[in-house]
């Protein structure tokens, strides 16, 4: 079974969408480079980034989203991000009446369903938890193993909290990577066990 990691773009004070909902500058750092990261062309970034991003990336087997976010991106067209083999969407909603039930993307009511199918899914690879409500809750639950964060040089001051509503303290261990790239810093925590 393979890890799971709880991620997010996010700002400085912890948000990761504005007060509108809105992710504002928190992903600029993926167009503030030279350094193709992926295939698209679209996205550039520094060679840091890129030897951090594109390595995380090529693990991932699996997503776990909220239905908010698989709303607000329509989904993806279909097509999960960044080559992702599947999303897991958590809802209590079925799939919307025109949704290709070809696609990788699999309707699971609660957490506990969503993480056991992303798991059956991703295999041995990397389970990746978006941060936020979604994200919150899989940690309460004690289901994450590591923290991962692309912290944006800009203050929100409200907004979507990337630990969602968690309401106890959890502690993380100390950094096992820092990397700086363009507009960004890139920490990877490994959840401390209780």
């Amino acid at each position: 079974m393979g890890k799971v990691v709880m991620y997010s773009s996010v700002s400085v004070d912890g948000f990761i969408a504005d007060e509108n909902d809105q992710p504002g500058p928190l992903f600029d750092w993926l167009r503030g480079g030279d350094v193709p990261l992926d295939e698209s062309g679209e996205l550039k970034v520094s060679q840091a980034s890129f030897d951090y991003t594109r390595a995380y990336w090529d693990q991932i087997g699996t997503t776990v989203v909220g239905r908010h976010v698989f709303d607000m991106t329509d989904g993806w067209d279909g097509k999960p991000p960044s080559g992702i083999d599947h999303v897991v969407v958590v809802t209590h909603r079925p799939a919307p009446e025109d949704w290709d039930p070809e696609a990788p993307f699999h309707f699971a009511d609660g957490i506990e369903a969503a993480m056991a199918k992303a798991q059956e899914l991703a295999g041995d690879r990397i389970v990746e938890v978006a941060a936020g409500e979604v994200g919150g809750q899989v940690l309460a639950a004690g289901l994450v193993d590591e923290v991962r964060m692309d912290v944006v040089p800009v203050i929100f001051g409200s907004g979507e909290r990337y630990f969602g509503s968690v309401d106890a303290q959890h502690l993380l261990e100390d950094p096992d990577e820092v990397i700086q790239g363009n507009r960004v810093l890139h920490l990877r925590y490994r959840v401390r066990a209780i």
